[in-house]
C-alpha cells in the first residue's frame, strides 16, 4: 500500500502564498500522475492542478497565473505553490497519486488525508 502525507495548510491573507506539500511511501515501483484537488463547503471536489511524468501540467482556469504545481520524482513528493490567494481558495485540498506496485500492476489512484486552506483577512 502507500501512504500520502499532505502538509502546509493553513491561514492565510488574501493576496498571501501558501505551499503544499505530499509525500508518497511505501511499496512504489513507479508514479505516474500527481495532482492536486480542492473542496469547498457545499461543493465538489474539483481538480485544481496535475502534473504527469512526461512533465506536462494543467490547471483549473481559476488558479492560471497564481498556482504552479512541480514534483521530485526522487523524493515522491508533489507540491502546490499558492500565490495571490483569494478567498474563494478556501477548502480542503487533497493530493491525488497514480501508482503502480509492480512493473506489471495497473496504476492506482490514492487520495491524502486533506490540509485545510483558509484565505481570510
Amino acid at each position: 500500500q502507500v501512504q500520502l502525507v499532505e502538509s502546509g495548510g493553513g491561514l492565510v491573507q488574501p493576496g498571501g502564498s501558501l505551499r503544499l506539500s505530499c509525500a508518497a511511501s511505501g511499496s512504489i515501483f513507479s508514479i505516474n500522475g500527481m495532482g492536486w484537488y480542492r473542496q469547498a463547503p457545499g461543493k465538489q471536489r474539483e481538480l485544481v492542478a496535475v502534473t504527469t511524468s512526461g512533465g506536462t501540467s494543467n490547471y483549473v482556469d481559476s488558479v492560471k497565473g497564481r498556482f504552479t504545481i512541480s514534483r521530485d520524482n526522487a523524493k515522491k513528493t508533489v507540491y502546490l505553490q499558492m500565490n495571490s490567494l483569494k478567498t474563494e481558495d478556501t477548502a480542503v485540498y487533497y493530493c491525488n497519486v497514480e501508482w503502480r506496485q509492480y512493473s506489471w500492476s495497473s496504476y492506482i489512484k490514492s487520495w491524502g488525508q486533506g490540509t485545510q486552506v483558509t484565505v481570510s483577512s
